[in-house]
């Protein structure tokens, strides 16, 4: 046995979220959910080329246009 393993200690908030999770079962379905309609994303490969091709050139001091030199 490990000096310094507590095997019967949990924490407070590790307390809290698995009486959570117990409490509404359906919680960690909707964070799948939530996830998958922000986060996981399908990738279109060809537009992202297109995009990062086509930026253009921010100037260094973004208030002043190459016209108006005074």
């Amino acid at each position: 046995m490990s000096f310094f393993a507590r095997p019967h200690y949990t924490s407070d908030a590790t307390q809290f979220i698995e009486q959570l999770k117990t409490d509404h079962p359906e919680l960690e379905q909707a964070q799948r959910d939530g996830r998958a309609l922000l986060w996981d994303k399908q990738i279109d490969r060809e537009f992202q080329v297109k995009a990062v091709a086509s930026q253009v050139p921010q100037q260094p001091y973004v208030y002043q246009t190459g016209s108006d030199h005074t």
